[in-house]
């Protein structure tokens, strides 16, 4: 059976310039996916171009098309779009009928939309209207691109990636779980510009407790997460930074307690004291999450919370700094070992190994 015969180079070379459009708008399109689109004309160049923003903004096919300064020449142009163009209508009129009033003659898109509300719908609209339609163009990258969006689409829940820091002799924090500094500087930053990314950041209660962490974007531009952290008893003091209600909180508790603005109480079942952690808890979260449509969330928990998402293999993404340090004694770090990760690289005097779960 021959192999497939491979897609002009030009068009993946326009695809692939679509792609990276859409990677602009990371962290502010959520919980709409990233979407880029690139207007080729007829004598086989780029006239227009354009991306999805910020969400509730126009769509990467409206501002690419607003870009064309001859609207005349979309009659014989190709337009990439790096997902299929929506058919309803949401915050934006449906780009489908955008381009079919444009009368664009040929669309290439690089995946299908997930979405139920969208999925088949735009392509099967320009279809109908006699637009020559055509998918699956670098499909693979734009799945790792949208890989969030497609997670929480296709198995209800949100996108998760686990990170945390390590000593070289393997612990994340001293005895009793005293705070230590373990990776350097730039790991920090690199942890900051990864909060933007994500819509939100978790933790548990010993974490909040002994860290104090603001959880938010301090040092890189971009949105703030939601913070989420499990604290069954409420015993986390009001004073801790987590509870300040300087951006949105979700606490899961077992506990009633009223809402405030920017705190939610989430109540939820807890196994009883001494009890093991209910199985079902970390999919209920995650159910709640979902709901609540937050479509990544960045674990900075301590060893309970990781290692429970670990035994119950939810996660997608694990981020691990090594740091040269040795703390003799203090909190085990989860135990992976090094085989199976995908990618290794020095974040200034940390090595930083990455592992995804296929």
């Amino acid at each position: 059976m021959p192999s497939p015969t491979p897609p002009p180079p030009d068009d993946a070379l326009f695809m692939r310039r679509a792609l990276d459009l859409a990677l602009l708008g990371q962290g502010h399109t959520r919980p709409n996916p990233l979407v880029g689109c690139v207007v080729v004309g007829p004598g086989g160049t780029i006239i227009g171009e354009g991306y999805h923003q910020r969400h509730g903004g126009p769509h990467a096919e409206v501002n690419a098309l607003a870009s064309v300064l001859q609207p005349e020449l979309l009659r014989q142009s190709r337009v990439f779009v790096t997902l299929e163009p929506c058919a309803h209508h949401g915050k934006t009129p449906p780009c489908a009928d955008l381009l079919i009033a444009q009368g664009v003659p040929e669309v290439i898109v690089c995946n299908d939309d997930p979405n139920p509300l969208v999925a088949g719908k735009g392509l099967g609209k320009l279809r109908a209207a006699g637009i020559r339609v055509s998918t699956g163009l670098l499909a693979s990258e734009g799945r790792w691109l949208n890989r969030r969006f497609f997670t929480f689409m296709e198995q209800q829940r949100p996108y998760l990636v686990l990170k945390w820091a390590e000593s070289a002799d393997g612990f994340m924090a001293g005895p009793h779980f005293q705070q230590v500094q373990i990776s350097g500087p730039q790991a920090q930053l690199l942890t900051h510009q990864w909060r933007s990314e994500e819509a939100g950041i978790l933790v548990g209660t010993r974490t909040a407790l002994h860290d104090n962490p603001r959880l938010n974007v301090r040092e890189w531009t971009g949105e703030q997460p939601t913070r989420l952290l499990i604290d069954k008893n409420l015993s986390l003091p009001p004073s801790h930074h987590v509870l300040d209600r300087s951006q949105p909180t979700i606490v899961y508790t077992h506990r009633e307690r009223p809402s405030q603005p920017n705190l939610t109480y989430v109540t939820l079942p807890f196994a009883a004291p001494g009890q093991p952690p209910a199985p079902d808890l970390l999919p209920a979260i995650l159910a709640d999450l979902h709901q609540r449509q937050v479509q990544s969330v960045l674990v900075e928990g301590g060893p309970t919370v990781l290692g429970a998402l670990l035994h119950l293999n939810l996660w997608d993404e694990i981020r691990v700094f090594r740091s040269p340090k040795r703390l003799e004694r203090g909190i085990a770090a989860p135990r992976l070992g090094l085989r199976g990760w995908q990618s290794h690289e020095k974040v200034g005097p940390d090595d930083l190994f990455r592992y995804l779960n296929h």
